[in-house]
């Protein structure tokens, strides 16, 4: 059984739900552009878009600050703009440009930004789960309450690293959040197909973690389970699991042929929509009204213009810059 909230919730619709929308609208128009990037090769390699899965990222990253860690995967541009990582500069790293955040050389699955605690996107399935551990423990022994996060798949939920960062985390309390995305598809395969026990929080719960399933696509949940996780990891209390149930609308990647379902079953998760539904507690709410909604909707197709046009006008790295920046110098 889920474990329950025990504290109250702390979303606040007026203010949470306005600037929730206005990130994940973004967040929407940025990644529905990806695939059109690949198809005109700009993008060199691939990509893995998160159109209808932003309530995760944005419901986690409300409950952070600057100083508290995020590792994500092969899927994670959300997860670095939610935590605040410019628009413009994370679509030139994606572009393998020169204004990129890691200069061009990161690409789409090597996003780091160290002044936001964005340990990287990562290409290695369930290699954040480590990481985010290891920064968990980092921040408890330099005496400072910051919290880590591990974001990763239902199908990294079967990597090995996942048992060992449980075991360690619960035992030494560590301030680390993990949250696995469950979009019900490991690239092609189902949930059913690579998973015995289904019901993935169990596997927390045998480690000792509190452990919750959430409606990721209900940014409102989302924050409010996040929130309460943060409050024991900063207080000392250890991990928390979260598994948040979700979908992509897009395939795995750029060109997947997506033949593993079915238009429908899309459809059907479409309308569980969390931009539209957050749209509408808003308007039941009397905070927005149409207009307003589709003023912020424009906002959102002008910001990611800016980082497009930024993106392109950026200078691809010259080659004598290959072995720059690759460490950093510790000494």
């Amino acid at each position: 059984m889920t474990a329950q909230l025990t504290a109250a919730p702390t979303f606040d619709l007026a203010h949470d739900g306005l600037s929730a929308l206005r990130t994940m609208s973004m967040i929407r128009e940025f990644e529905s552009r990806l695939p059109g990037y690949s198809e005109e090769g700009l993008i060199r390699g691939s990509t893995h878009p998160s159109v209808g899965m932003e309530a995760v990222a944005v419901g986690v990253s409300q409950n952070l600050r600057p100083t508290d860690s995020v590792a994500s995967n092969h899927r994670g541009h959300a997860h670095c703009l939610a935590k605040g990582a410019d628009a413009g500069r994370t679509l030139a790293e994606i572009l393998g440009r020169s204004d990129g955040y890691c200069a061009g050389k990161g690409g789409s699955m090597h996003i780091g930004v160290k002044e936001l605690g964005l340990l990287g996107t990562n290409g290695i399935v369930g290699a954040g789960i480590g990481l985010a551990t290891g920064a968990a423990l980092a921040a408890q022994a330099q005496g400072t309450d910051n919290v880590a996060v591990a974001y990763f798949g239902d199908g990294a939920s079967n990597q090995g690293v996942l048992a060992e960062a449980f075991n360690l985390a619960a035992i030494w309390k560590l301030p680390v959040i993990f949250v696995c995305e469950n979009n019900h598809f490991a690239q092609s395969a189902t949930l059913e197909e690579m998973v015995a026990q289904t019901e993935i929080r169990r596997r927390g719960e045998a480690y000792g973690l509190p452990s919750f399933d959430v409606d990721g696509m209900d940014v409102e949940e989302v924050s409010n389970v996040t929130a309460e996780a943060v409050q024991r990891a900063r207080a000392g209390e250890g991990p928390t699991f979260i598994v948040a149930d979700t979908y992509r609308y897009l395939g795995h990647m750029a060109g997947d042929t997506e033949i593993y379902r079915t238009p429908e079953q899309v459809e059907q998760w479409k309308g569980r929509d969390p931009i539209a539904r957050l749209s509408k507690k808003l308007l039941d709410a009397g905070i927005v009204d149409d207009k307003a909604l589709k003023e912020m909707a424009a906002a959102a197709v002008a910001a990611v213009d800016v980082a497009e046009a930024f993106a392109k006008a950026s200078p691809y790295p010259d080659v004598s810059t290959a072995f720059t920046q690759v460490s950093e110098d510790l000494r």
